[in-house]
């Protein structure tokens, strides 16, 4: 593959493990200077920025904020603007901890407004603190790439997860108004929609049925690995996405057909 984001600066939130560190390689094997966000996970996070730059020969950095915190997230911006002078790609990641497990799910009628605001606050907020502060930076270089996490159960709840499907459903219909708000700027916003990714601290207790469920209803045969997410999350930050904003890829192997 050409290597089209050679010298690019990424921020990836939430990206010490799982699809987040999947996301954060995929950008450092294609030459890019890859920040590492987390939020407590430190020894973790500098390990992994360590290894990608020992193994890639890139910079990489590891670098604390709760995505939640306005002020925490502004202070990491101008921190990375003060090392690179630019932001050239956000991929918000990070997330509220969740548990797919359909047994233990709520209710639609056992729901409470806190747990919504839960998630709303670790998708929603998360999203909206990121872009607030990097947007000025992409405006002033006359260029950006935005790529927010979502879903494919936004689409097909297949298992009515409330709270967590809602928060995602928000960041979708946020990333559209952006990306319509931003486009004269040079800045696209599209969205990537994963379904169940194995393993991840988050589908660790899916039980074994529940997986094989969704494998016989999906056409490609078998659960996504943390790496199939990052091809599509590439192809958004890359130059061959520069006519493509406000767009969703669902990623999971044909479980869902839109």
């Amino acid at each position: 593959m050409e290597v089209l984001l050679q010298g690019k600066v990424v921020l990836v939130t939430g990206s010490s493990r799982g699809i987040g560190a999947a996301i954060a390689e995929a950008f450092a094997k294609q030459g890019a200077h890859v920040l590492v966000n987390y939020v407590t996970s430190k020894e973790r996070a500098e390990t992994f920025a360590d290894y990608l730059m020992d193994t890639y020969g890139i910079d990489a950095f590891a670098i604390q904020a709760d995505v939640t915190d306005e002020r925490a997230v502004e202070a990491m911006i101008d921190d990375i603007i003060d090392e690179f002078d630019a932001i050239d790609v956000v991929v918000n990641n990070a997330l509220h901890g969740y548990t797919f497990n359909p047994e233990q799910r709520k209710m639609a009628w056992e729901m409470d407004w806190d747990d919504y605001q839960h998630q709303l606050d670790g998708s929603l907020k998360g999203t909206y603190n990121i872009c607030k502060h990097v947007i000025p930076h992409m405006k002033a270089n006359g260029a950006g790439r935005i790529v927010n996490m979502v879903s494919n159960l936004v689409y097909r709840p297949v298992v009515p997860y409330h709270d967590y499907n809602t928060a995602k459903g928000a960041v979708l219909s946020y990333s559209q108004n952006l990306a319509a708000d931003l486009g004269s700027f040079g800045i696209t916003v599209n969205c990537v929609a994963p379904g169940i990714v194995y393993p991840t601290d988050a589908s660790r207790h899916t039980k074994e049925e529940v997986k094989e469920g969704i494998i016989s209803q999906t056409p490609l045969r078998r659960i996504a690995r943390p790496e199939d997410i990052t091809g599509t999350v590439l192809f958004f930050a890359s130059e061959w996405a520069n006519f493509i904003t406000g767009q969703t890829m669902i990623v999971d192997g044909g479980f869902t057909m839109k």
